[in-house]
């Protein structure tokens, strides 16, 4: 009896978690590439350190529904913060889709699926956020793409290549659930 009533309640919050957050979004701009990609023919590329949030002109807006990923890539925020997030938007899917458990595949099959290309619909991460590259890639906040290390349907460890913007170097950051 008490394992019926805690399925019944189980159900209700994910119906809620998904009425929330699986509302259809209206398609965005398309997705924006990093400063270092845009950068003018002649000027000289943007100096490494100097974080992709702090070069941005203005903090982008996300839509409703989309706050907590507004301090992705915050000018104030930091690369560990950067990868707490988005460990907490794999969270977000894997309790939406708790038999198949985090997306897998390479940085593009992963954001695919955190963007909506999943059985429900589900979008975790709008079109057009800033941490998003043209090839549909999460990037971190020098403009490199993540590597998202799959261990298991439930634990997948996310890595910054760091200021450098080279992966497996003494400056990356790594962040395991």
């Amino acid at each position: 009896m008490l394992w019926r009533l805690l399925l019944v309640i189980a159900g209700l919050l994910i119906a809620l978690y998904l009425w929330r957050w699986g509302r259809p979004v209206p398609p965005g701009p398309a997705p924006v590439a990093p400063p270092s990609a845009t950068a003018t023919p002649g000027t000289p590329p943007p100096d490494p350190a100097t974080p992709a949030a702090d070069r941005a002109a203005a903090p982008a807006e996300v839509p409703e529904g989309f706050e907590g990923l507004r301090d992705l890539h915050a000018p104030k925020g930091d690369v560990t913060t950067d990868l707490r997030i988005l460990q907490a938007v794999l969270e977000a899917f894997r309790t939406s889709f708790p038999a198949e458990g985090n997306p897998t595949g390479s940085n593009a099959e992963i954001t695919a699926a955190l963007a909506g290309a999943n059985r429900l619909r589900l979008v975790l991460i709008p079109r057009g956020h800033p941490a998003l590259n043209a090839d549909g890639e999460l990037c971190d906040r020098w403009g490199t793409p993540y590597f998202f290390h799959s261990e298991s349907r439930r634990r997948t460890t996310i890595r910054s290549a760091g200021p450098d913007r080279r992966m497996w170097t003494e400056d990356d950051v790594e962040h395991a659930p």
